[in-house]
């Protein structure tokens, strides 16, 4: 990969699909479309591609990281584009009737406080799970789950209990409280025993929801994924293996090879962009099975080639993603939500080749890892990429938190 030209699209989607004063971004380029009031989820799977930039280059260009981290500060203070106001956004100002945007919002706050070291973003994620998401459950005789929304009869859904579950799980990395933890479990059973899919001797088959879509798929891969890293129990890593693979191999996900076009809606156009960065985790998590790795690697290059090659690369800056990576974009009015769909793609692709190359040496080539369990006397980013080896000391780490045999660590 050529690390430089990957990385237009996240320009791309900066300087044509965000409002440089706000910090939150248009539905069209420039707002052309005026139809930017009501898109909130979706706000937060775009700004998560821009902190996927910002940790990459925090490092060696302050100038561009600067940039990057007072967009976030200018989407914080906006609350994310909410479009309820005054006591309907609660006392946190992300407060929504729909539970999953809130989870989906709480998601991209716990990444800006990890990759920025800035509590407020953290304790605010806390705040709206405690009071306006958790409130929210309902228990009965199928379990303990979340409502889409909050209207009267409003039912379970993956797109709800996926997210939420992810969410508790983070907020019981940050504050090891097992509050959160319990949280989700239940909601992670909930979501196996009611929701995902079996096949007819009651295994579950791949797919978390039917119809099976990228996003949920990625994101309840990515919850499996870290409660293996809790529990140690490789039932939740078969999990993770299972529902990642299933998005990048199914026909039902998929089209000629390549993962298929969601919808042109703004809802729909996004999904790809939601599961990405978790199939990058999945990649760069060396515990994880080892083939399933390799293969969901090569697909994750493959989808980026086609994406590269259909790229009206002489329109830069107005170079635009299609809803389908296999096909130029059609010069219609461009979406925000394909486009951030391209820049996930690209951006993590970029991380996990960078996280998986290493300098040439006998040693060099992992085999396939056979324990249950993450190696013992390593540390593990997050994000489960392997940071130290042979020794559990985090001290001069940057701030995080890090996996030591199997317990979470926060450095600050």
């Amino acid at each position: 990969l050529c690390f430089f030209h990957r990385i237009q699209p996240l320009f791309v989607l900066i300087s044509q699909f965000m409002n440089q004063t706000t910090g939150t971004f248009y539905s069209t380029p420039f707002d052309v479309d005026k139809s930017s009031t009501y898109i909130y989820w979706q706000q937060a799977h775009a700004m998560d591609v821009l902190i996927y930039g910002y940790e990459r280059h925090k490092d060696d260009d302050s100038g561009l990281s600067n940039r990057y981290r007072l967009h976030m500060i200018n989407w914080y203070r906006n609350h994310a584009n909410n479009y309820k106001k005054g006591d309907e956004a609660g006392s946190t100002g992300f407060k929504n009737p729909y539970t999953d945007d809130m989870a989906w919002i709480c998601l991209t706050l716990l990444h800006m406080g990890e990759a920025t070291g800035t509590k407020s973003y953290t304790t605010t994620a806390k705040k709206v799970f405690d009071s306006d998401i958790i409130r929210r459950a309902k228990e009965d005789e199928r379990g303990f789950w979340l409502p889409w929304n909050d209207s009267n009869g409003s039912g379970p859904n993956a797109c709800t209990e996926a997210p939420a579950c992810l969410v508790a799980l983070k907020l019981y990395l940050f504050y090891n409280d097992e509050k959160y933890l319990n949280y989700a479990n239940k909601l992670y059973s909930f979501t196996i025993n009611n929701i995902c899919e079996k096949n007819n001797k009651g295994n579950l088959d791949g797919r978390v929801e039917e119809p099976p879509l990228t996003y949920t798929q990625g994101t309840f891969g990515e919850a499996s994924r870290l409660l293996f890293h809790i529990t140690g129990d490789s039932t939740y890593r078969d999990n993770a293996g299972l529902f990642i693979k299933y998005a990048f191999t199914s026909n039902r996900c998929t089209s000629n090879g390549l993962l298929r076009g969601e919808g042109s809606s703004m809802d729909q156009s996004i999904f790809k962009a939601v599961l990405i960065p978790y199939a990058a985790n999945f990649c760069i998590d060396e515990t994880m099975p080892y083939e399933t790795r390799k293969l969901i690697i090569e697909l994750m290059q493959t989808n980026a080639n086609a994406l590269w090659k259909n790229l009206d690369k002489p329109s830069y800056p107005a170079m635009y993603c299609p809803y389908y990576w296999g096909e130029p974009y059609d010069k219609k009015t461009a979406s925000m939500g394909a486009m951030t769909s391209g820049a996930s793609l690209m951006e993590n692709v970029t991380r996990m080749c960078i996280a998986l190359t290493t300098e040439p040496s006998e040693d060099s080539i992992l085999s396939p890892l056979k324990p249950n369990k993450p190696q013992s006397d390593c540390v593990y980013s997050l994000g489960g990429r392997l940071v130290r080896s042979h020794t559990t000391d985090t001290r001069g780490l940057p701030s995080g938190i890090y996996i030591v045999n199997g317990k979470t660590i926060v450095v600050h």
